[in-house]
């Protein structure tokens, strides 16, 4: 699996050192007993460390008499090299990888559509993905997921939050409406359509989930749309009060909606194109997560070649020509989805990420201009952070 692959000797040491870069790199060391699998930022000073003469009294780990083969891979950033190491400890220590990278699976909000009347959880488990990008979810009503979310406490918050816009209900039992049924503190509340003792009809409680759904499907901007429509008519017929407690419904929205990072999206349509650093000189790495997994690393050159197409045609080329990989469990996608919720949620990250819009379109011009950034080592202007409990400031 990895690039690069050296044998070890201790009488031969400083020729083995020689070849080492002083590099990013993730490395397998083999020999007797059980392989040893780290990154590091520089590979030829950690192998010194590891593989040199063992100093007086010193307690710091060597397995110089114990190695006798190196596998290695350059890596540009932190990211690629946090992949290649899930690849690599996936392989070498199938029962144990995940707790040695601490990989937590990412807080899911997840709309339970199969449910005869359905609701809203929070999970972690991500089940099969229902369509692909771009196409509309089928009708069989399958169980909806969208995230990832920073923590459980921030998905918890945002359903939260965003239920109180709608009457769909909060419980967790599966219903059998009878209208004996007392109800609870939300129907009185007139906070729910308690389909639970058949205060409303099957269809209406449908239509309230399929406004839940598009509301989520557009991290708000239906209701939105809906809200405002509604708030022209009122001041189109001079109803000012009516107006104005809609528009007070629209100002109520907006913290909830600064609730969600610009990743949020529904698991399906979840299409990203991430820019790292490179190992290789004069280029970039490109990373691709669609259904949930992530492709690559592809380098991509920044020298235009004579004859070349512009930078956009090379970005936009690049991306339908990247490699396919097998198809992955769901177990692999939950993984890969840890793996891009962790880094997209560090305070101080190095790469930019980008998404495609609902139509599959990319947004080829601010790509061409993150490349340049991340290759000359420039931040992101648009990176902001998040927490659990309080509301994220939305991109500047």
């Amino acid at each position: 699996m990895l690039a690069h692959r050296l044998t070890f000797s201790p009488q031969q040491e400083e020729s083995f050192f020689d070849e080492l870069p002083a590099a990013a790199a993730v490395f397998l060391l083999r020999g007797d007993g059980e392989p040893y699998v780290s990154k590091t930022a520089n590979l030829r000073r950690r192998l010194q460390r590891f593989l040199g003469p063992v100093a007086e009294h010193s307690k710091r780990l060597n397995l110089r008499d114990r190695v006798r083969e190196l596998e290695f891979t350059l890596t540009g950033s932190d990211f690629e090299s946090q992949f290649v190491l899930y690849r690599l400890q996936r392989e070498t220590f199938p029962k144990t990888y995940s707790a040695r990278l601490r990989l937590r699976p990412a807080p899911l909000v997840k709309l339970h559509l199969e449910n005869k009347f359905p609701r809203a959880s929070v999970t972690t488990r991500l089940k099969r993905l229902e369509s692909g990008p771009g196409e509309d979810a089928p009708e069989s009503k399958s169980n909806l997921c969208y995230g990832p979310f920073p923590s459980r406490a921030a998905a918890e918050k945002f359903a939260s939050d965003a239920l109180d816009l709608f009457k769909m209900r909060r419980c967790v039992e599966d219903l059998n409406p009878d209208p004996s049924f007392p109800g609870c503190v939300y129907s009185e509340m007139k906070m729910c359509l308690a389909p639970c003792f058949k205060g409303c009809t099957d269809d209406e409680y449908h239509r309230e989930v399929a406004r839940v759904q598009a509301f989520l499907d557009t991290a708000g901007r239906s209701l939105v749309r809906e809200l405002e429509k509604q708030r022209e008519h009122a001041s189109a017929e001079l109803a000012f009060e009516e107006a104005a407690a809609i528009h007070a419904r629209i100002e109520k929205l907006k913290p909830v909606l600064s609730q969600l990072p610009e990743i949020v999206r529904r698991m399906d349509r979840l299409r990203a194109l991430i820019v790292q650093p490179g190992a290789e000189p004069g280029s970039v790495c490109l990373f691709l997560f669609e259904n949930c997994a992530l492709r690559g690393p592809v380098p991509f050159h920044i020298e235009l070649q004579a004859g070349s197409h512009s930078m956009e045609s090379r970005v936009e080329q690049a991306i339908v020509d990247f490699p396919f990989t097998k198809a992955h469990s769901n177990v692999e996608r939950m993984e890969h989805l840890a793996l891009l919720k962790r880094w997209y949620y560090r305070s101080q990250r190095i790469g930019e990420i980008f998404f495609a819009d609902d139509k599959g379109g990319w947004p080829l011009r601010r790509i061409v201009r993150a490349i340049g950034r991340v290759y000359r080592g420039e931040k992101s202007p648009e990176i902001a952070t998040f927490s659990a409990t309080q509301n994220p400031a939305p991109p500047s």
